[in-house]
């Protein structure tokens, strides 16, 4: 069984035709002549979809969809008239209907009407629990992640928290290996002192080690003054050290020394050091080919590599895709909803980017959508063909639907994307209810 059905309708030939349709496609139906029997069913039973006559008696469809509201509030609820209007179809929407579907109608439109609507409960219901997951998430501080590959290295990470041990964390950019560093950071006896971030690649060779072990005055052009490095700044806490693949050999013998005795002396200056700090470093390199290649210290690299995490490519977690987007849209702000093809086209992408693409396309959704649920045309370009059927296999409403996405990306409001069409504001507004757009 596909969903659970409640459907409701006091002409019993309509119920049964219905009813027939839904269940020739593996939905399971419950059915009502009785309006207020459906409502003590909803007290008991637990129902995903409800199909509602608008014109009942004792009470009509938009009394039914009020106690519904109230009794399964999770339900995804259309309305069945005759006698529609714009009128009652906007109180409907209002009220929280999903849609609204016109008699009399075909076996065929009914068919293809339910499975849009069975799509958008799954959806509902599918970031209905991202958002839990997401609750469940940020209370225990972990980062944002339902894969099984991801638990097993949060829980290799929270292992070693404890511990001063290094650690080596590796992946391609924008996977989260900053974030990783400050879990093992936030988890261990040093999370009251400071956390120390280093991009090695920021800084040019002559700098680098001034930045790292600090320098005295006179040390060389431009040293005014004494200067404390992030090694000392960092005492007592943890330095992550962010693509240290890139550091030059000769600050490679210097950050081996300090891993072997904790000690170093700062640029010009003779005097010996010691601190107390944590090494966690990263690299999007590998760096068993950067030794055999002899750019890097073999000495050095097992220093480092103690506990060695990889992350993967968010394209090898897809699990993760939609949970993230729900994370994103949270932390910009927007309690708007996902329509399907995003979620269909977020999959499909291969983000070379990883995270912190996902991050970007979905802060740039958020933008254009300006608080309307995100659809597939506030994306870039470039998602817009990802969940394209092939165009020997698209029906007319297919195709009219991706012709009124282009319009709506072009057109500067709504009032002339219906003049571009060739239809009025009202058509344009039903179209867009029946596509979710």
């Amino acid at each position: 069984m596909k969903a659970s059905v409640l459907l409701v309708d006091d002409e019993q030939n309509i119920q049964r035709t219905v009813r027939i349709a839904l269940e020739a496609d593996e939905f399971g139906v419950t059915a009502f002549l009785n309006p207020l029997q459906a409502v003590e069913a909803m007290r008991s039973e637990h129902f995903d979809i409800g199909f509602f006559d608008l014109k009942m008696q004792p009470i009509d469809g938009i009394q039914l969809l009020r106690e519904a509201r109230v009794l399964a509030p999770e339900m995804t609820i259309v309305l069945m008239t005759a006698h529609g209007s714009i009128d009652s179809a906007v109180e409907a929407m209002k009220l929280g209907a999903f849609d609204y579907l016109q008699k009399p109608f075909e076996l065929s439109e009914l068919r293809r009407f339910a499975e849009k609507v069975y799509d958008h409960h799954r959806l509902k219901t599918e970031v209905s629990q991202l958002k839990e997951e997401l609750r469940r998430t940020r209370e225990t501080g972990m980062l944002v992640t339902r894969s099984e590959k991801m638990r097993s290295i949060i829980d290799l990470a929270l292992q070693v928290a404890p511990s001063g041990i290094s650690v080596l964390i590796e992946g391609e950019s924008g996977t989260g290996k900053e974030l990783l560093a400050h879990l093992i950071h936030d988890n261990s006896p040093r999370n009251a002192k400071p956390f120390v971030t280093v991009n090695c690649t920021a800084l040019a060779e002559t700098l680098l080690e001034s930045e790292l072990f600090g320098h005295v005055k006179g040390a060389f052009t431009g040293a005014v003054k004494d200067r404390q490095g992030r090694f000392s700044a960092a005492d007592g806490g943890t330095v992550f050290l962010d693509e240290i693949g890139e550091v030059p050999q000769p600050t490679q013998v210097k950050l081996l020394r300090f891993l072997q005795n904790r000690e170093f002396e700062k640029v010009g200056e003779t005097m010996t050091s010691k601190v107390d700090v944590r090494v966690i470093a990263a690299t999007n390199r590998d760096l068993e080919e950067a030794v055999t290649a002899g750019v890097f210290r073999e000495d050095l690299y097992y220093r480092l590599n103690a506990v060695k995490v990889k992350l993967p490519p968010l394209r090898e977690r897809q699990e993760d895709i939609p949970l993230l987007a729900q994370h994103f849209l949270t932390k910009f702000g927007s309690s708007a909803a996902i329509a399907p093809g995003v979620l269909s086209a977020l999959r499909a992408y291969p983000w070379k980017g990883n995270v912190r693409e996902l991050e970007n396309v979905m802060e740039r959704a958020v933008i254009l959508a300006r608080g309307e649920s995100i659809q597939l045309f506030h994306l870039p370009e470039e998602f817009q063909d990802l969940v394209t059927p092939a165009a020997g296999a698209m029906s007319l409403e297919d195709i009219e639907q991706q012709h009124i996405i282009k319009v709506l990306r072009i057109a500067r409001d709504l009032d002339e994307a219906a003049t571009m069409l060739g239809i009025d504001p009202a058509t344009l507004w039903r179209k867009r209810k029946k596509y979710g757009l």
